[in-house]
């Protein structure tokens, strides 16, 4: 028997606001395997859970059909990634409608990344909406959707500053943003700075730390470098000798982003 300490908190039960972030599997084994864990999830309540929009128009047909089936066949009410990369104002357009009329009522709005990935400039999409602010406005356009947008702790690779970024996040909300969920980061004391600097400039959303579970901690310390996360000496320390060592890797990645949480 496991006794619970009566201070736990738990998702569902009013301790702790959770949302999940899917990527459209490519193959019918991975597509079992998100189904598997969205059964799973779906008990548990959590406030959302998102699934991501690719980059082509296969990739955006998965998460229509993702996103149509978790509205048909869970309680969950999914929110869907949007993104003006690539496509024209009009195109963006006819997928928000899609969706409003499937009855998809969140969106995180998104510029995304450039086609030559995030070390490359981005550059507006020739008849496309310039940027992530233009993309609110249009969302909201079309419907009352609640609005979630990103944030950067630590700066956006691109940004000038943590200033600039701020007066961005502020153009978001009058724009329409409801909420803001952050990028990822592992120093908890970054992300209470940022959230401290946010409210002191007037901005009262919402704010959603962004907590990403290492289970490959190889990757994803190298795609942390290439966006600006700061990548602290102990928490490579805790994955040392364990590149073989899946199952501890996992055990270790779980109990660190619970203890991020809690």
């Amino acid at each position: 028997m496991t006794v619970v300490p009566s201070k736990s908190r738990f998702i569902g039960r009013g301790g702790i606001d959770v949302s999940f972030e899917f990527s459209p599997p490519e193959t019918i084994a991975s597509m079992d395997a998100l189904w598997f864990a969205i059964r799973r999830l779906e008990p548990l309540g959590p406030s959302s859970a998102s699934v991501t929009y690719g980059a082509d128009k296969v990739a955006r047909a998965r998460t229509h059909s993702i996103v149509a089936r978790m509205l048909s066949e869970t309680s969950l009410r999914p929110a869907v990634h949007m993104t003006c990369t690539a496509s024209t104002r009009s195109d963006v357009d006819d997928v928000i409608k899609q969706y409003w009329n499937i009855g998809v009522r969140r969106i995180v709005a998104l510029r995304g990344d450039p086609s030559g990935g995030v070390t490359q400039p981005f550059r507006e999409t020739p008849g496309g909406y310039k940027n992530t602010v233009a993309l609110i406005a249009g969302i909201q356009a079309v419907g009352s959707f609640d609005v979630s947008v990103a944030c950067y702790p630590e700066k956006h690779p691109e940004s000038p500053s943590i200033d600039f970024d701020i007066d961005l996040l502020k153009a978001k909300v009058d724009a329409g943003a409801t909420r803001a969920i952050t990028q990822f980061f592992f120093d908890n004391q970054v992300f209470l700075r940022f959230r401290d600097r946010v409210r002191a400039a007037g901005i009262d959303i919402p704010i959603r730390p962004g907590i990403v579970p290492l289970l490959n901690f190889r990757q994803i310390a190298h795609f942390a470098s290439s966006v600006g996360v700061g990548v602290p000496f102990w928490l490579v320390r805790k994955f040392e000798g364990l590149g073989s060592d899946k199952v501890t890797r996992r055990l270790v990645a779980a109990t660190l982003a619970a203890e991020q949480v809690l």
